[in-house]
């Protein structure tokens, strides 16, 4: 008779239950840690085109530096393939605008003591599967360092920093479709 019971309360609990998670089971979101948005059913390929520098002062390794970082970073976080074709799915191309030193904290002897190295790149992102996501857009990051250091010294770190932080920007407005 106890048996009988628990059985019928097992088998109504199991009634109940069984739609809810029938439904909750089409519904289950899908994150990426990377944060793309990508539907690999539409999009297929990608072309990184070239950034050269079109800055006023000018640091030749940059943009092999952020062009193999872009180029790393999509490759790493998407299943596009790269072409270099202008009938790939996406393109990214765009120039280094920006390049520039500037004081920041000035010390008690009026010398700055510390020098802030800002990295401007302008983006065109083309969506050849949906122009409405195409986009032109500029984007910026800086780094500091102490002044009594020289530039020499320690700007293929910070060009390196810079444009990791550049393509997570990027790549973010572009393939996330914020």
């Amino acid at each position: 008779m106890i048996y009988s019971k628990i059985l019928r309360q097992k088998v109504l609990l199991l009634i109940i239950a069984l739609p809810i998670f029938l439904l909750l089971g089409g519904c289950i979101p899908r994150y990426t840690l990377n944060g793309s948005s990508i539907n690999y059913d539409i999009y297929k390929t990608v072309d990184i085109g070239y950034f050269p520098i079109r800055a006023a002062l000018v640091y030749p390794p940059l943009q092999q530096t952020f062009e193999n970082e872009l180029l790393n970073y999509v490759t790493r976080n998407t299943r596009l393939q790269e072409i270099d074709s202008n009938n790939a799915d996406l393109k990214l191309e765009g120039e280094i605008t920006g390049y520039s030193l500037s004081p920041q904290a000035v010390g008690t002897d009026a010398y700055a003591t510390e020098t802030r190295l800002t990295i401007t790149v302008r983006v065109k992102y083309t969506d050849n599967k949906n122009p409405s996501n195409n986009l032109d857009q500029t984007f910026s990051a800086y780094r500091q360092f102490d002044s009594s250091l020289m530039l020499t010294d320690v700007q293929d770190d910070l060009c390196q920093q810079i444009s990791e932080e550049l393509v997570n920007l990027i790549f973010n407005a572009t393939f996330g479709n914020w």
